[in-house]
């Protein structure tokens, strides 16, 4: 019997809910495995209410909660009734991890070793993602992750090679490296960083098109990164960073590692490198204590650096964080500062949009008529097209949010 599943959070829980499928599926059991998501308390109230709802739509179906919720709202999940079981981070992609002796929750922040995911193909999406790291040796004071994820461990470098090679036999065209913290990857192998991993898969795999990295922390980034960003052509020209601020004081309180100055210039290197590359960024607008000249900084921060593509979240208290403790921003506030990031963003995805308009473009082709250039640029095309398959567009115009291709 075919287990369902729910998936809630990053691309990592993504690729994993098609990972653990078959392992959740062996016993034959009419089954629904929700993967949640911790990172805000929203994501955990919208898991919870999805789990209440298929247990009133399926119900002789076994409800079992996995995911980063899992391991930090254990009680909160375990107190549900309809909830059978729950399976920890770091038994679910084991087969092991779905027997009746597996232990639950609890077990991954002893976890050395990232669980390599082996799949054969992403049902439904034109990109894969292949995790290539777990866990994070940081302690952002306004971030549980952590403590669902366990410490930073790598997945070795052949293991990914052999699932790249795989996924491209199988007519992927696009492969996204994913992790939680991917720019600490190597970091526990005696082997290469990222840059260098990113080096051994394009020789080992040359019939894979474009290769992809998702978010990083731009202040890890050694020359390694740098200079297989500058010289590989298949790795596209698009970075997402985990800035998170423009004000130095809010950056120290959220405890993270870089400065103001320093998203900047790692900014302005990168574009010397490669003046192709287009950024994207996570912000949280109304960390606690930040004032209304503090968030201006953040707010500036979409022009000095040229970011396109905005990830904006209005800050949420987790319980446990040092955050949560600090004096808070009221929430009209913090609703009023996310709307202003996310129309900046909207400003800055436009002047882009702009700037294609009579440029031809490659694009990779998704569902419904749309695709991705290789800046991740949205492209309505032109006429029907098979996911999967590239082509050469004429860029008309733009609807304020994606290209048109004529």
């Amino acid at each position: 019997m075919a287990v369902e599943t729910l998936t809630f959070g990053c691309r990592l829980n993504t690729v994993e809910s098609e990972a653990l499928r078959a392992h959740a599926a062996a016993d034959g059991r009419d089954r629904v495995v929700v993967n949640t998501c911790a990172v805000t308390a929203e994501a955990g109230r919208q898991a919870r209410k999805a789990i209440r709802r298929i247990a009133r739509e399926r119900p002789g179906a076994e409800i079992v909660v996995t995911g980063c919720g899992a391991e930090v709202e254990t009680e909160a999940y375990a107190a549900m009734p309809e909830v059978a079981r729950l399976v920890g981070n770091a038994e679910k992609l084991r087969p092991e991890g779905w027997s009746a002796a597996a232990t639950g929750p609890g077990a991954v922040m002893a976890a050395r070793m990232a669980e390599p995911t082996r799949i054969e193909a992403m049902a439904g999406h034109t990109r894969a993602f292949v995790p290539v790291q777990n866990g994070c040796d940081h302690r952002c004071t306004f971030c549980v992750i952590p403590f669902g994820r366990g410490v930073s461990r790598s997945v070795p470098v052949p293991d990914v090679v052999a699932q790249v090679e795989t996924l491209v036999a199988r007519g992927g065209r696009e492969v996204v490296l994913t992790g939680v913290d991917l720019t600490a990857y190597g970091r526990d192998l005696a082997g290469p960083s990222l840059g260098g991993l990113v080096r051994s898969i394009l020789r080992a795999v040359p019939d894979l098109p474009r290769l992809r990295l998702s978010s990083i922390d731009s202040v890890e980034a050694d020359d390694a990164l740098l200079a297989a960003i500058a010289e590989e052509e298949r790795l596209m020209p698009h970075l997402h960073l985990s800035l998170q601020a423009g004000d130095d004081l809010i950056l120290k309180r959220m405890k993270r590692r870089h400065l103001r100055a320093d998203a900047i210039r790692f900014c302005e290197t990168v574009r010397r490198l490669r003046p192709d590359m287009v950024f994207g960024a996570d912000l949280i607008a109304g960390f606690p204590t930040e004032t209304e000249a503090q968030f201006a900084r953040s707010l500036d921060l979409v022009a000095e650096c040229g970011l396109t593509h905005l990830h904006v979240f209005p800050y949420s208290p987790r319980p446990g964080t040092p955050a949560a403790r600090m004096p808070p921003v009221a929430a009209d506030a913090i609703r009023a500062r996310a709307a202003r990031l996310r129309a900046a963003g909207a400003d800055a995805l436009r002047r882009h949009l702009d700037a294609q308009v009579g440029r031809r473009l490659t694009v990779l082709a998704e569902r419904g008529g749309t695709g991705r250039s290789a800046d991740f640029t949205a492209v309505r095309l032109p006429g029907a097209a098979e996911a999967g398959t590239f082509h050469d567009v004429a860029v008309a115009r733009h609807d304020g949010a994606r290209l048109i291709g004529a």
